[in-house]
């Protein structure tokens, strides 16, 4: 994946904020390379991430995927029966057409990373703004790692080319290590 942000999407309420959400879900929107994930693995590293099965506690909080065109709404669909095969509960997570997506405001994006002052203070030295630090492929990555994602090996070939500092090095691999 090359970048994540989170936000909005699913409903038709204009301009939805985190006090104002209307009728949207919170949603995370990915940017990845199809020469290195496909669409279906993403798929499949989605459906394998919740539980399919669970009821929503309310549409702010539902799972869905949204797709952007037939092949990817093929693909929601092919991927949601694999899974459903193994599991003995209909599938309740939505699989929606993607409309529009409205980022959340700058504090909801890279939650794990904001949490840590520590290393924020390694993307200070870059003068980002809050839009580029959302996007930021290195902020994504490293909240991943933050928030227990990744294998041991990816994060040692990733952390020299995420623009940290030695010191700000050491003080991820402490912090990630501890998840391991």
């Amino acid at each position: 994946m090359i970048r994540t942000r989170v936000g909005y999407a699913g409903g038709e309420t204009a301009a939805p904020t985190y006090r104002r959400i209307g009728d949207h879900s919170e949603t995370i929107q990915i940017d990845f390379d199809p020469s290195l994930i496909s669409y279906r693995q993403l798929l499949e590293l989605f459906w394998n991430s919740h539980d399919p099965t669970a009821r929503s506690w309310s549409r702010q909080y539902r799972a869905a995927v949204f797709y952007h065109d037939e092949d990817q709404q093929r693909a929601a669909f092919e991927t949601r029966d694999r899974t459903a095969e193994s599991l003995k509960e209909p599938i309740r997570t939505g699989i929606l057409p993607f409309t529009a997506f409205t980022r959340a405001e700058a504090y909801h994006q890279k939650y794990y990373l904001r949490n840590r002052r520590d290393l924020m203070r390694e993307f200070a030295r870059f003068g980002f703004s809050e839009r580029e630090f959302a996007d930021s492929t290195a902020a994504a990555r490293i909240n991943g790692y933050l928030g227990g994602h990744g294998t041991r090996k990816q994060f040692e070939n990733e952390l020299p080319l995420l623009g940290l500092t030695e010191a700000g090095e050491n003080l991820l691999r402490s912090i990630v290590r501890q998840k391991w």
